[in-house]
This record gives C-alpha cells, sequence and structure tokens, in this order.
C-alpha cells in the first residue's frame, strides 16, 4: 500500500492486478445467472442500488473465482492425505469479507452466500457475522468503550477465534453469540449454530486485522478474503443516507435502542449522523479497518453511486 494509503495499480511493484469492470464480467461468460428480481429484494440492503445486471457483471464470476478456489483447497487436501497416509475429511472453506460501515459488505456477503449455495459442490454455505462477537453493552460501559463500539478492542477476539477455528477444524458443531441491531446487543441465551459447513462466510469491520505478536489472528483462519472499497467521503454520504432510512423506519420501532432519534427532524438526524461518523466510524475506518485493505486477495472497489466499477485480484 502506498504512502496515501492506496493500493496500488498493477503493474510495477503492485500485488495486484486491477481489472476493470466490463473485462471482469467476460472473464465467466458461460457461468449461469442463478437469481432473480426477487432474490434481490430480499437480499439487497439500505442503499444498495444493487441490480441483476451488477450481479452478473461481479457476482458470479466472483462466485465462480471461489468455486475454483474451493475446488483447488480440496484437490490440496486430498494430495495432502495421501503424502501422509491419512483419510481425513476436508475442512470448510472459510471466506473473510471486510470493508466499512455502510459500504455494503453485508450485501455482497448474503449475495454470496446465495451464489455459492447454488453451486453443486457447495450446498451448505453458512454466514456468520462478527457483531456476535463484540462485548455485551454492559461490558462496554464497564471497560468505558461505548464510543469505541467497532473498534478492534470492543470484540472478545480471543471467543471469535476459538469459534472459527472450531469451524475449520472440521468440528460437528460451532455456537456464536447472537447480536440484536434493534436492540444493539449481545442477545442473552441466544446462539447462532454452523454444523460443518461446505463454506462459512465471516463478515465484519475488522476481520482482516494482522496477528498481535505471537499469536493467531482470525485472518490466519482464512482461505481467501476479500475487502469492499469506496472513497471515504461515498462511504461517509452513504452512512448518512442510511442513518436517515432507518430514522423513518427501524427507529421508530419502541424496542429500538435508538428510539430518541425517531422524532429528530432531518437536520437533526443529519447532525447526528455526521457526529457520529467522525467521532467513531470514521476514525475506525481511517485507524483500523482502511490499513488493512491491502491484505485481502480481492477487492471490490465501488464508485460513488455504490456500484462495483473495478476488481483488483491478488497475484498468483
Amino acid at each position: 500500500m502506498s504512502a496515501t494509503g492506496q493500493i496500488p495499480r498493477s503493474g510495477g511493484d503492485s500485488p495486484f492486478v486491477e481489472i476493470l469492470r466490463q473485462d471482469w464480467a467476460d472473464l465467466a461468460p458461460s457461468t449461469p445467472m442463478t437469481l432473480d428480481e426477487s432474490d434481490l429484494i430480499r437480499l439487497r440492503g439500505l442503499g444498495d442500488h444493487l441490480d441483476l445486471d451488477e450481479v452478473r457483471d461481479v457476482y458470479v464470476p466472483l462466485s465462480r473465482l471461489i468455486n475454483l478456489y474451493v475446488s483447488n483447497a480440496r484437490s490440496l487436501h486430498r494430495a495432502t492425505s495421501g503424502f501422509l497416509g491419512e483419510r481425513s475429511a476436508s475442512t470448510p472453506f472459510v471466506i473473510g469479507v471486510a470493508g466499512s460501515v455502510a459500504v455494503g459488505k453485508s450485501t455482497v456477503s448474503r449475495l454470496l452466500r446465495e451464489l455459492l449455495r447454488r453451486w453443486e459442490d457447495t450446498p451448505r454455505v453458512e454466514l456468520v457475522t462478527t457483531d456476535g462477537f463484540l462485548y455485551p453493552n454492559a461490558e462496554l460501559e464497564r471497560r468505558g468503550l461505548m464510543e469505541r463500539k467497532g473498534f478492534p478492542e470492543s470484540y472478545d477476539q480471543r471467543a471469535l477465534l476459538r469459534f472459527i477455528t472450531k469451524v475449520k477444524s472440521g468440528a460437528t458443531e460451532a455456537r456464536a453469540p447472537f447480536y440484536s441491531h434493534l436492540s444493539y446487543d449481545i442477545v442473552p441465551d441466544a446462539e447462532i449454530v454452523v454444523n460443518q459447513p461446505d463454506v462459512l462466510i465471516v463478515e465484519g469491520l475488522n476481520v482482516l486485522q494482522p496477528p498481535r505478536a505471537h499469536s493467531l489472528a482470525v485472518s490466519d483462519m482464512f482461505d481467501f478474503s476479500i475487502y469492499v472499497d469506496a472513497r471515504s467521503e461515498d462511504i461517509a454520504r452513504w452512512y448518512e443516507q442510511r442513518f436517515l432510512s432507518l430514522q423513518r423506519g427501524a427507529f421508530t420501532n419502541p424496542r429500538s435502542y435508538f428510539r430518541r432519534f425517531a422524532d429528530l427532524s432531518t437536520d437533526e438526524a443529519l447532525e447526528h449522523a455526521r457526529s457520529i461518523w467522525s467521532r467513531i466510524n470514521g476514525p475506525n475506518l481511517r485507524e483500523n479497518v482502511m490499513p488493512t485493505r491491502s491484505r485481502a486477495q480481492l477487492v471490490l472497489r465501488k464508485a460513488s453511486d455504490h456500484t462495483v466499477r473495478s476488481v483488483l485480484l491478488r497475484k498468483v
């Protein structure tokens, strides 16, 4: 990564090759399109303008590429088992999806789950977000971290690593805490259960963080990793738009943690959104999330209208 924080374009000393959207779409012309408009309505996140053309151009080829990686990982497993004289089942293929708040990584993750499930050799695809591994609000309050929610220190990193390690080891069952966006907190006694998937997608702000000294990182468990990228000023604008949409929707629920924002005027709501961005999400993006971009194997680079304009793929 350059001194400006930008991933260099292909050529020279860059570890990435940048592929423009149309060229990327041409890489998998025979891969079938298996989603329709009703699927997109279900998968699309707030503020996303995802359409069938983008799915066909960007995400269908991406699912084909990942399918190739899965097949190669299984071939390597068989060869290694043969070399060692063992007979052991292959373990789940784990994909990490990282990026800023409001950049659209949740939609990307849900979309990939649907596309990968439709490949014959990966029918069981599970998705887990790292929100479930945030410390409960009471613990964040005790540690003085409520204003740092989403920063690396606000997560139970050991619990997250134990969970992914258990999945990656081929365990019959692995359990993750459940996070409610309505209550903005971990739900006691609620869990997400993962049972030996073919593919596990792990989505979160900080999943590509490097390891600390003499320790493993979550990213060490990934077989493939994706970073969803855009200009910081575009992401900030998308966050403001999403906040306004939530204010008119989810925040009006009496049980919502953010119910107090529901009756604000548009100008007041925008002021709060900008304050949250400047105090929390913006600094977290600059200090923790964006520096991990160059650690991904593939970067989806978005334009100001939320569409993917190019793909950066790490050279093999």
